[in-house]
């Protein structure tokens, strides 16, 4: 089977709010998808500045689901990120970008794709295409990459990995799986494939039984209301309680209470925003700002108070410019506002144990790299160790601490059928985020096949 190509993008050399010409390659625009390419999936392509020719060709995919992968390529492994400085007219004035300096586009060529559909610039042409599942999802990415590459025939030797972090961790093994499975089947162009990271990842519904545990470990919690929780909640699943189990639902509501103002991406860095405040990760800079973008109105922060959640709001200003969108070769009329994250996203999750995935990877021989910010409160690090441990594999290399410029930047340990954990030291939710220059370093190892 031979894939035809698609309508690609094309190259973007100015972008709004960054001052002169770009100093890398950009690529951006639509790969239709589908019977009739109703599906419209867009993607944002930068070339290594290292070797592009020879350095490994990563597709990434932001986590929500329905979080765009400008996310990642803003705020977590792209090369740009938005200046500190606040424009006096925020509302009207286009954000300004600088350089990043610690992207990992300093050591791959990266593919930023919003999937599915409605997630970010992506759309679809009829509302039966606007709704997807996890596998059909995948399906498609795997299909916007065959022909991606069909359009980009310098890079099918180049070897590729697949990495996201979150609820990408949904999506990655099983689009992993789905490369694997149409290289035995011979579809062309045949993807050397190499295997996978994650960041954070979803990876079993269990995940937030370690919710307790973590906080306890963290000094979140005394040693008194652990031991109540284990004695009245074991083998209960965090969310999921027996309705009779009357003294663990009463722990668990006492727990949350408790937790209520710590900031779960984070535990360190200031909540900022009243603790009911949905997913939408807003925060409030003026009450005029944050009614013309539809987030909770009237919890004024200082400004003296370092909150991350500002720099969000300056990419939905960025991305919703009119000029921002026109360089983007966004095609008007395809979607209204932009959202960093479409939680209205018409979706449905159909498989939630991505175990068996890794593991079928893992005996093709694929690598893997796992890491976690150990300071995540979303999906704890001791929960991702847990499925790994289920995982059942040899220890190779023990549990040590990894180095970057003399200082401890984590703790990795590597097993057999080439998968490695790491912890990023200090990091949260979204680790490269936190640490982008231990991150850099830690895929820059990973990647040449050097010990972390």
């Amino acid at each position: 089977m031979i894939v035809r190509s698609g309508a690609a993008g094309s190259l973007v050399k100015f972008l709004p709010g960054f001052n002169g010409s770009l100093p890398f390659e950009l690529e951006s625009g639509y790969l239709g998808v589908g019977d009739s390419e109703d599906v419209q999936l867009f993607y944002y392509f930068i070339k290594s500045e290292s070797n592009p020719k020879s350095d490994p060709l990563l597709l990434w995919v932001s986590g929500g689901p329905g979080c765009s992968s400008l996310s990642g390529l803003l705020f977590e492994i792209g090369p740009l990120m938005f200046g500190p400085k606040i424009p006096e007219n925020i509302t009207e004035t286009v954000p300004t970008l600088i350089s990043q300096p610690n992207s990992w586009t300093k050591v791959a060529n990266i593919i930023f794709l919003d999937m599915p559909a409605g997630t970010g610039f992506s759309y679809a042409k009829t509302k039966a295409d606007q709704q997807s599942t996890t596998i059909q999802a995948c399906q498609q990415s795997y299909e916007f990459l065959l022909k991606w590459l069909v359009d980009h025939p310098e890079f099918v030797s180049n070897p590729f990995y697949m990495g996201g972090d979150s609820y990408a961790g949904a999506f990655i093994p099983i689009i992993t799986q789905i490369i694997s499975d149409g290289n035995d089947k011979g579809i062309n162009p045949k993807i050397n494939l190499k295997g996978y990271v994650l960041g954070n990842p979803y990876a079993a519904p269990d995940y937030d039984n370690y919710k307790v545990p973590y906080a306890h470990g963290m000094g979140l919690i005394s040693d008194e209301f652990f031991e109540s929780w284990k004695k009245s909640c074991e083998g209960e699943i965090y969310d999921v309680i027996r309705p009779d189990n009357v003294n663990c639902s009463e722990v668990v509501q006492t727990f949350q209470t408790m937790v209520l103002g710590i900031n779960p991406l984070h535990i360190s860095e200031p909540l900022c925003m009243p603790p009911l405040l949905r997913s939408q990760e807003g925060f409030a800079h003026t009450r005029r700002l944050l009614e013309k973008f539809n987030h909770l109105t009237g919890a004024t922060v200082p400004s003296s108070k370092f909150c991350r959640w500002l720099v969000y709001i300056f990419a939905e200003l960025w991305a919703n410019h009119e000029s921002v969108r026109e360089a983007l070769n966004v095609k008007k009329g395809s979607i209204g506002r932009w959202e960093r994250c479409n939680h209205d996203l018409d979706y449905k999750g159909t498989t939630i144990d991505l175990i068996p995935y890794h593991q079928k990877l893992s005996a093709r021989g694929y690598r893997s790299l796992i890491y976690s910010g150990d300071h995540d409160f979303v999906i704890t690090f001791i929960s991702t160790q847990a499925w790994i441990r289920a995982l059942n594999y040899s220890i190779i290399d023990e549990w040590r601490p990894w180095i970057v410029d003399r200082e401890v930047a984590g703790f990795t340990r590597t097993y057999s059928n080439n998968m490695t954990f790491a912890t990023v030291k200090g990091a949260g939710h979204t680790a490269a985020e936190y640490k982008p220059q231990e991150c850099q370093t830690m895929m820059k190892r990973w990647f040449s096949n050097d010990p972390l």
